[in-house]
């Protein structure tokens, strides 16, 4: 939990610092840093002990040189305190302050079967009613569900499933 709240706090501090033009760019580099610590051989070379600070910098800034400076400034400071295994979660938080700032919501949807366009196009425009914000759908696929749709968007769990209202009505007959 106490990572959940330092990548809240970090992702905050970047946010602020940055050109809010240029949001999108950002969010760029921090789903690049994302990935790059999932890079098995740099995360093992970041990670050694045994190697100095400055190399490990040096990689970093070689690896990073059209990174904006507030957002290197971020990885050398994770670095400095061995938490580099952070960026994942900071770059995720920081999608989630970008998307507030442009009045976007994200919403994880579950269905039995795959969506078509015009089933998306709905769903999304009904979410958008609810929220007040634009939605942007991700969507996958459970054949457990039998039927119907699961939403989760805005911190609310919509259970629209035949499988919740199979286990509701269990709950209601005990």
């Amino acid at each position: 939990m106490a990572k959940i709240f330092s990548a809240r706090r970090y992702s905050r501090a970047v946010f602020e610092l940055v050109d809010k033009g240029r949001l999108d760019e950002r969010q760029a580099e921090m789903d690049r840093l994302s990935r790059l610590g999932q890079d098995a051989t740099i995360s093992a070379y970041l990670e050694n002990p045994k190697v100095p600070f400055e190399d490990k910098a040096r990689l970093l800034g070689e690896k990073l040189s059209d990174v904006n400076p507030v957002v290197m400034n971020l990885v050398y400071l994770l670095l400095a305190r061995s938490r580099l295994d952070m960026l994942p979660d900071i770059a995720r938080e920081y999608r989630r302050l970008a998307d507030n700032y442009h009045g976007i919501e994200r919403a994880e949807v579950t269905t039995a079967i795959p969506l078509d366009d015009e089933a998306r196009l709905t769903l999304s425009r009904h979410l958008g009613e609810l929220t007040g914000k634009k939605i942007i759908l991700e969507d996958k696929v459970d054949p457990g569900l039998i039927g119907g749709v699961v939403v989760r968007v805005a911190g609310k769990l919509l259970d629209g499933s035949t499988r919740g209202k199979l286990a509701a009505l269990k709950r209601e007959l005990r």
